[in-house]
């Protein structure tokens, strides 16, 4: 059962709105820990084993950790003022020790489900190298789905109960609640506890205006995914799995499209996750802000997958940066290559640890490796060169904000990210070299003919569809960008005029959704990740 299948939106969460709604203030964060559960096993089975482990070793953490700075607390009142700083090294390190246990078992899980196999080649690979004939034989064991997800907001926990962020004296269930809360299990967005723990734990009443807005973001969900994404899904799989057979403008043509397939799908499960929280009075954080307006790599990954942009910044590239050895180099390059080269090679060297991880997230694969450093290239290149080029627009007189320049580098950013997502959606990195490489060396427009297009699963009904629904989602972005409180603007309207809008997007996906007979449902794209 998957945010999109009638299951969900006709029976699962009507039902759960009503068991909500029935049950007393108490009781109704229960029923959404009930229903987070029922869905997680009907996605997974038994393999909710996991986020039950996940959700236990939080809890005795966050204990734990509680209960060393209360015993520091009190040793701290009761000893001579010499020995205090001796008292603080000491709960430290010991809270420290605790941190780590807790970061261990929770990697250790995820390695276990995602890791194992592409360690396993690695290792046989370098024995191989060495003319070692011993293999080692190591399978990935099952994963359920979502386990990268919520093995991050799980990690965020317990670093923010270590850095006193947070209180670890948390109920079991309501922790419980937090990490398994159905609508963002299996895409995210990746939230904090101190993002919706609070919200979800209230019991808050069911409110119009949070359920009319909630419908409305679960419908505007359902049209990038249904209308957008599963339309271009046959053209974008034909073109991946036989680019052999294909043209490097044939080929240039599908990866466009599996960008714009991606953010359709990845987006409109977001909108679906979110606006089903929205319910609910969940305010869960926003997962994209029209990452296609950005002007260079750093602006678009501010825009992308936003909370997983934030986890590894708050939780890997601070913690690497504002470290004592990263000071010491700072201080150290600052005094011979100046204020700006000084902080970017250690600042840099956090940055390339995030893309490394960023990479590794994504999946185990020498692809999504890639992927990350290809990433940090440009962001590293770009904090490089910035001051060079504002120099040189300055001296030309150039406004940066200059109309022209901004549809410039918004071209330029775009083209880096296809090219880059090219490498992500090949299904080996040799794959995506050689697709790469036809793009370039077997280039011609003339493959781009109606029967070549029209002859993967997409026709000429779909592409107009299509491109008539990115024109609006286009209009909505640009208006979103310009500030404007779209949803709002609608809920200002006159009654008649508002409940015809949201039935024209109700028979929009109706009419032009693509299910039915001569479609095979797409699963969630980012699920995999």
């Amino acid at each position: 059962m998957r945010y999109f299948d009638w299951y969900y939106l006709l029976a699962f969460l009507p039902i759960v709105i009503l068991g909500y709604f029935i049950a007393p203030k108490k009781l109704k964060p229960f029923v959404l820990l009930l229903a987070s559960y029922v869905y997680i096993f009907l996605l997974c089975g038994k393999l909710l084993v996991y986020i039950v482990l996940a959700t236990l070793v939080i809890y005795i953490i966050g204990k734990w950790l509680e209960k060393l700075k209360a015993k520091e607390t009190e040793e701290l009142e009761n000893i001579e003022k010499e020995r205090k700083k001796e008292i603080k090294e000491l709960y430290n390190k010991k809270r420290k020790r605790v941190l780590i246990l807790g970061i261990f078992i929770l990697v250790l899980m995820l390695t276990m489900t995602k890791y194992l196999d592409f360690i396993s080649i690695n290792i046989n690979n370098i024995l191989s190298l060495f003319k070692v004939n011993f293999r080692v034989r190591i399978s990935n064991f099952l994963a359920p789905l979502g386990i990268s997800f919520y093995t991050l907001s799980a990690l965020s926990y317990i670093i923010d109960v270590y850095r006193g962020k947070v209180s670890g004296n948390n109920k079991l269930p309501k922790l419980a609640l937090f990490l398994a809360f159905f609508p963002q299990i299996t895409e995210g967005p990746i939230a904090r506890y101190d993002d919706i723990a609070d919200d979800l734990y209230s019991g808050k009443p069911l409110e119009y205006k949070n359920m009319c807005f909630g419908a409305q973001r679960i419908v505007y969900g359902l049209i990038k995914k249904m209308v957008i994404a599963d339309r271009l899904n046959p053209f974008v799989t034909t073109i991946f799995s036989e680019y052999y057979n294909y043209n490097g403008a044939m080929i240039l043509l599908g990866v466009i499209l599996y960008v714009v397939q991606l953010y359709m799908d990845f987006s409109g499960v977001i909108d679906i996750a979110i606006g089903s929280g929205e319910i609910f009075g969940v305010r869960m954080p926003e997962n994209f802000r029209q990452p296609f307006f950005s002007r260079s790599i750093s602006d678009f990954w501010s825009r992308w997958h936003i909370t997983l942009g934030t986890w590894f910044k708050d939780y890997i590239f601070y913690p690497i940066s504002l470290c004592k050895t990263s000071r010491k180099m700072t201080s150290a390059f600052r005094k011979k290559l100046g204020n700006h080269l000084g902080p970017i090679i250690p600042g840099s060297i956090a940055l390339l640890v995030v893309w490394f991880l960023n990479g590794l997230w994504h999946g185990a694969g020498y692809n999504y490796l890639f992927f990350g450093m290809y990433h940090f290239t440009f962001i590293f290149l770009g904090n490089l060169f910035r001051p060079l080029f504002l120099n040189l627009y300055q001296k030309l007189k150039i406004d940066i904000n200059n109309k022209f320049l901004v549809v410039i580098e918004v071209i330029k950013t775009t083209i880096i990210v296809i090219f880059g997502e090219l490498f992500f959606r090949a299904s080996s990195l040799s794959v995506g070299f050689k697709m790469f490489k036809r793009i370039f060396t077997d280039f011609s427009f003339r493959a781009l003919n109606l029967k070549n297009i029209l002859g993967l699963g997409v026709d000429g009904h779909d592409f107009m569809i299509v491109i008539v629904t990115l024109i609006i989602i286009f209009i909505i972005g640009l208006l979103k960008e310009k500030k404007v409180n779209i949803r709002e603007s609608i809920a200002s309207k006159p009654i008649v005029v508002r409940w015809i809008i949201y039935y024209a997007l109700i028979l929009f996906l109706l009419i032009f959704g693509a299910y039915g007979i001569q479609y095979a449902p797409v699963d969630p794209m980012y699920a995999n990740f």
